[in-house]
């Protein structure tokens, strides 16, 4: 599932191809159920001559402002990509929605596992609200942090992927930031001292920006993996440091990375830098 590195970077994608301005020509939708709201009749007509002032990100959410004053809202959950390509371009399977615009461009969406979903809404609050600090933001600091821990006894790495905690986070960059700050993923929230904390909170910046910079994390060549808005695979899997390198050695000790199990998780740790 694309994080908040690949959601950024698509933003950021999208934001140099010049939509902002462009109206949308027509839009159809190959796949209902992709659209949550509203019915998909009223979708389409009422994208039709819009345009997008700003396209931004809220945690793992696309947020598309239109000039009308709704908002279009893309989650795009395990499998989601964005095309942006020429309208003359053959429909691909799996391209559910396409918005077409009336410089002869069309954004698709491309969702093998058919997750996604759509919000086109008038009060997108009513779903952002909901989320959790920007891990970004000059807001999130460490004494912010250390006080949520604080008031939480949940088990800690489930906690970290909870929107309503922290926005944007997911198995990826969970995993690496409690290795970078050498915390065990089965601690209690509540049971990080002061300095552990501000440890978790340096890390969590740490190992997004780096995502960022490479553009993001793609795993491989399968349907779920990430590709920007132009077609590339993110460069990050080489600066991954335990997430799916079990047996490896830890950069750090050189003890073998071991995976283990947490809520349903796959999670990869050093079991020397990160005791419990």
């Amino acid at each position: 599932m694309p994080e908040l590195p690949e959601v950024q970077t698509i933003v950021n994608d999208l934001n140099t191809a010049d939509l902002i301005g462009v109206p949308i020509r027509r839009a159809e939708v190959f796949w209902p159920r992709i659209i949550t709201e509203p019915d998909v009749n009223s979708f389409c007509l009422r994208i039709i001559g819009k345009k997008f002032t700003t396209i931004r990100r809220r945690g793992k959410y696309l947020v598309f402002d239109i000039d009308d004053g709704n908002t279009l809202l893309l989650h795009l959950r395990m499998s989601g990509r964005i095309h942006l390509v020429s309208t003359n371009t053959p429909r691909i399977k799996h391209e559910h929605v396409i918005l077409s615009f009336h410089d002869d461009r069309q954004l698709r969406f491309h969702d093998p596992r058919k997750f996604g979903r759509f919000n086109l809404m008038k009060d997108p609050e009513r779903v952002l609200d909901r989320l959790g600090p920007e891990p970004l933001a000059s807001k999130f600091s460490a004494k912010v942090l250390t006080k949520s821990l604080k008031q939480r006894k949940r088990i800690l790495k489930p906690l970290l992927l909870d929107q309503t905690f922290i926005a944007g986070l997911g198995n990826i960059y969970v995993d690496e930031a409690l290795w970078e700050a050498k915390l065990h993923p089965c601690r209690i929230a509540a049971s990080l001292s002061a300095q552990e904390s501000k440890a978790l909170h340096c890390a969590i910046p740490r190992v997004l920006k780096r995502g960022l910079k490479n553009l993001g994390t793609s795993l491989g060549t399968g349907k779920a993996n990430f590709y920007s808005v132009a077609n590339r695979q993110g460069r990050n899997r080489d600066q991954l440091k335990v997430f799916r390198r079990t047996a490896l050695p830890c950069p750090r000790c050189k003890t073998p990375i071991e995976r283990i199990i947490i809520s349903q998780r796959g999670t990869n740790i050093c079991p020397k830098c990160q005791r419990l």
